[in-house]
């Protein structure tokens, strides 16, 4: 095996200096030849050059190292495996979700390596940790809080999130089953540089446990720390420290007839078994799994993962809204706002300007038209069609193939008062299946309409609806029957 390395610059300088010394450095590469001539000192057994296609042409190359500005990643790396070479790529993988699914394709397609350089995963601490959650020495993990924080380096292309939290998010994700989150919300502030933000906290929520990852490059005091507390235990990991970086907490909290007590003073240092640097490991890491042709630990799918959540912080951080990572098995126009919590069934179309609220459930097939509010709490089964301009409230129960006309009106308060809130206790609107709603209609809360019922246009329903009924009238009165087909007796 014998590898190329591409960008000598600030991170580069420490893995010429790791893969020199696990025997396998050929040639390295860099743009700057006042850098070249040091290398060239430094490093007299190793090839230099400034040409990116010197090292691709080589065939005694069998790897490439790219060390180059994230925004380079994928083209090189491109390059790289299309030349038939396996990959060391910096993080990120690269700046974007296609590109990097590319380059996981490229991979598999050409049967080459292709690993991306989190190195918080080779460090001996992370090693251990996984072992002690393995274990089940703190129980189930219920939340986790990563804090990276120092003073520079600044950047003027990316931000402190694709800077710092990478690492972080990437080790989080692994000790929690490489399930991403359900939903993120990320926010920032930008000093030194408009529009690239220096401190950044972010959320990543789960079902049943909570992340808080916080990042600053404005810190004076340098923090590197990660708490992973569990249901019994806990563990911290201060990677400042020289020496007992890593302790474990087996137990924080008593209960006293059900008032929670903190222990305190039980930390244990926790004994590593390997003091090899991380960044060697993974190099090492690298190697092993070129000539051995496994996969690595931060491959490909662990780089896009990591790419997916970067990718949602950014967006959650630039609208300053909660976005969703739930894989969308529906349509919602670019318009429509899809709150996190709401649930929305395969195949249905949500189309401009509607709100989807959290705790608002959706069927399947629905489509719901413009400017459409659906509250939390409200309830459409599958194959309901929405006209536009409609609000359904909470209390309000539709079941299939209900149809809501343009601009009908669904209450759930009979006596509302904006002084004095009923504090959620809304009276129910029951609609049974097949209920035609016609346009501008009201329904008074608190009533059923049965099932293939038919509200007319304008009507006010202020009683339950037998079903099967024609509706007219303010109040409405039944003029006729219809059946679910539409056809008048």
């Amino acid at each position: 095996m014998k590898l190329g390395l591409i960008g000598g610059g600030y991170w580069g300088k420490n893995l010429i200096r790791e893969f020199n010394n696990c025997g396998i450095l050929h040639t390295i590469c860099d743009i700057n030849e006042e850098s070249i001539k040091k290398y060239n000192i430094n490093y007299p057994n190793v090839n230099t050059t400034t040409k990116f296609d010197d090292i691709l042409k080589n065939n005694e190359i069998t790897s490439v190292c790219i060390a180059l500005p994230a925004e380079m990643h994928y083209l090189f790396a491109k390059n790289s495996l299309q030349a038939g070479k396996d990959v060391y790529v910096e993080k990120p993988i690269t700046l974007n979700i296609k590109e990097a699914e590319e380059l996981i394709k490229i991979a598999k397609e050409n049967n080459k390596i292709l690993m991306v350089g989190h190195l918080l995963h080779y460090h001996p601490c992370v090693d251990k940790i996984k072992e002690i959650i393995n274990l089940g020495k703190i129980g189930n993990i219920k939340s986790i809080t990563a804090n990276r924080l120092s003073l520079g380096i600044f950047r003027t292309q990316e931000n402190v999130l694709w800077s710092f939290a990478p690492h972080d998010i990437s080790v989080i994700l692994s000790l929690l089953n490489n399930e991403l989150p359900s939903s993120v919300i990320s926010n920032g502030i930008s000093i030194l540089t408009n529009g690239i933000e220096d401190t950044v906290n972010s959320i990543l929520k789960y079902s049943d446990k909570y992340v808080n990852i916080n990042v600053s490059w404005l810190s004076p005091n340098k923090e590197q720390r990660m708490t992973i507390i569990g249901e019994t235990g806990m563990l911290i990991f201060d990677d400042t420290l020289k020496e007992n970086k890593l302790k474990l907490i087996p137990e924080y909290c008593l209960n006293e007839n059900g008032t929670p007590i903190a222990i305190k003073g039980n930390e244990q240092s926790i004994n590593l078994e390997s003091n090899i640097s991380p960044l060697l490991n993974e190099c090492k890491h690298f190697v092993s799994c070129c000539e051995n042709r496994l996969e690595p630990i931060t491959n490909g799918e662990e780089g896009l993962r990591v790419l997916k959540v970067l990718e949602s912080l950014t967006k959650s951080l630039k609208e300053k809204k909660e976005i969703s990572l739930k894989k969308m098995n529906y349509f919602a126009h670019e318009t429509a706002i899809i709150d996190s919590g709401s649930e929305i069934g395969e195949g249905t179309k949500v189309w401009h300007y509607s709100h989807i609220c959290k705790g608002a459930k959706i069927g399947k097939n629905c489509n719901i038209g413009q400017n459409v509010f659906i509250a939390g709490g409200a309830v459409l089964g599958d194959n309901c069609k929405v006209q536009n301009n409609v609000s359904i409230y909470a209390g309000v129960e539709a079941e299939d193939y209900v149809f809501f006309g343009p601009s009908c009106v669904l209450t759930n308060d009979i006596n509302p008062r904006c002084m004095h809130s009923k504090n959620g206790e809304y009276l129910k609107t029951v609609i049974k299946r097949g209920v035609t709603l016609g346009a501008n209609c009201t329904i008074v809360c608190g009533n059923t309409i049965g099932e293939h019922a038919l509200i007319g246009a304008g009507a006010v329903i202020t009683k339950n609806v037998e079903a099967n009924s024609v509706m007219v009238g303010n109040p409405a009165k039944e003029i006729k029957k219809i059946d679910e087909f539409g056809n008048y007796n």
